[in-house]
């Protein structure tokens, strides 16, 4: 018989002390940081991609930022490379003819005190990923991991799919940054879909979109121009609606991410032929959104959608593994999140892992990583997001919430990792009893928000706060400056806390006033009035 008709599988043994499955943010940033700790330590990256493709336009955040130019080193790529971001800033409109200038903003006036990016994050996953390997870690790409073999105090076993032969790899560790894909997270059954949030997301990037800090747009809107002393172009963009927002990042070279996530239970996307044309004809319903997208168009074969985006797993580690980044969990894109629980757990796992090779015991360290993490994301998800989708398009209330929230992150998040990276990130947030008071502080406005919302849509009334005023911030920085903001913000909310009152008096005596907000035809079908 001839040699080619014969099924042969070759079987190549080769070990290490890390084998980690996934070579984007998380698993670049961990191989980075372990190998620093342990200079000797063999570490080989799994990368299942030839080349890392084109993901959503992403913002970091204060804390990534930190742990990216503070931890990583990161400061002189970013700055090159990527995009300086200006804060947040979020649009609010009562119906599509509005004027643009007569639509509510909320923002920052000035420049951002700290540093933050608008990055590409092909770009920034190759570069991690090429200083993981220049820094002494073995790359095996692309390789498709075929099985796991995950044993207790002993060698873990990858079998893959690399350069058309089968390779049985066996390591002491394996660390899981196979993302969404959360490999060991469904292998082991701890993945877990987070019902209790059904979001959707559809992205795509544009161009021929328009500048926000045009000339044009100054002779235009010369009052709303001269109000802002930053560029409102480089900030994270939020075009805001009931059940809905809308983000648009600019990117290096000119074209822009925008993309809608919405609560199924109270919105639907338009109706149209494609993916495309049904965001697009979303994102020019706003009145900000069609001055800024009118003449733009979706690049073709960049249009991509996810449902039900949040979960999170039952159990992130074991003894010879550990799970980072969005294999750990996913909650909403919304403040940009995602990286943040990446530098936590990749920081994290990297100190576990150096200091098991060193010879320690790190089973105390096994066991907290299992009980604090699904306690993070549970009071990050109640705190922040838990049915934050009905009061997202009234702008009194997502002041409120913006201020508030914002705050709570500096306060308990931003300041520690500014003053000491490498303690404040082998830690996990919300931790503790401090945590849990934080956690609860913050759900009792987050529910207050709501009540007031749906009063409002029960009362047909959304909507009607959002136009003709404009609230910028000086700026938010981790010291006692923050007083003015949450003075701000509780200000805000209990100016709502009032106006409810006076609304259910009313309606006491009269007939619902008309909805402010024209609901769609899917929150229509949903008994939304």
């Amino acid at each position: 018989m001839p040699f080619t008709a014969i099924a042969c599988i070759i079987f190549f043994s080769m070990d290490y002390d890390v084998a980690i499955i996934g070579g984007a943010f998380s698993g670049a940033a961990t191989a980075v940081v372990l190998k620093r700790r342990s200079p000797n330590a063999r570490i080989l990256i799994i990368e299942k991609t030839t080349e890392f493709d084109r993901k959503v336009g992403e913002s970091t955040t204060e804390v990534s930022s930190c742990y990216m130019t503070r931890i990583l080193g990161l400061t002189h790529h970013l700055g090159h490379h990527h995009l300086p971001k200006q804060g947040l800033r979020l649009w609010f409109s009562q119906h599509p003819e509005q004027s643009v200038d007569d639509c509510v903003e909320l923002g920052a006036r000035y420049g951002a005190r700290l540093s933050g990016f608008q990055v590409d994050r092909a770009t920034l996953d190759t570069h991690l990923l090429e200083e993981a390997v220049k820094n002494g870690c073995e790359l095996m790409r692309p390789a498709k991991v075929t099985s796991l073999e995950l044993h207790e105090d002993g060698e873990q076993v990858v079998t893959l799919d690399f350069q058309n032969e089968q390779r049985r790899i066996r390591a002491r560790w394996i660390v899981d940054a196979s993302g969404r894909a959360a490999m060991i997270a469904r292998k082991l059954g701890h993945f877990r879909p987070n019902l209790e949030h059904p979001i959707n997301a559809v992205w795509a990037r544009f161009t021929g979109v328009k500048e926000w800090d045009s000339y044009e747009w100054r002779e235009k809107f010369p009052e709303m121009a001269n109000a802002c002393r930053t560029s409102r172009e480089w900030a994270t963009n939020h075009l805001m609606g009931y059940g809905w927002w809308c983000w648009i990042i600019p990117l290096r070279g000119g074209d822009v991410s925008a993309g809608i996530v919405y609560d199924s239970r109270i919105f639907d996307l338009p109706a149209g032929a494609t993916l495309a044309q049904r965001l697009h004809h979303h994102l020019i319903s706003h009145p900000v959104g069609h001055a800024i997208f009118g003449r733009a168009q979706a690049i073709e074969g960049d249009v991509h959608a996810f449902s039900a985006l949040p979960y999170w797993s039952e159990k992130v580690c074991g003894d010879g593994w550990a799970a980072v980044g969005d294999a750990t969990s996913f909650i909403d894109p919304l403040y940009s999140p995602g990286l943040d629980f990446c530098s936590f757990t990749s920081y994290y796992v990297a100190n576990l892992l150096a200091r098991s090779l060193a010879g320690e015991n790190v089973s105390a360290l096994l066991d907290y990583y299992n009980a604090q993490y699904p306690v993070t994301y549970r009071r990050w998800f109640e705190s922040l997001y838990q049915d934050k989708y009905f009061y997202m398009g009234e702008a009194d209330l997502m002041s409120a919430a913006l201020l508030l929230d914002v705050a709570g992150y500096y306060i308990g998040l931003v300041r520690p990792v500014y003053r000491d990276p490498e303690c404040a990130f082998a830690r996990l947030p919300f931790e503790g009893r401090p945590g849990r008071v934080a956690a609860s502080m913050m759900k009792l406005y987050r529910r207050r928000l709501v009540t007031l919302a749906k009063n409002r849509a029960a009362a047909g009334r959304l909507g009607e706060v959002n136009s003709g005023w404009r609230e910028l911030y000086d700026g938010f920085v981790p010291d006692f400056r923050l007083r003015k903001q949450i003075a701000q913000g509780l200000r805000r909310w209990w100016s709502a806390e009032w106006k409810n009152l006076a609304m259910s008096s009313r309606r006491a005596h009269s007939a619902p006033a008309p909805c402010a907000v024209i609901p769609s035809e899917a929150q229509r079908s949903r008994g939304i009035p």
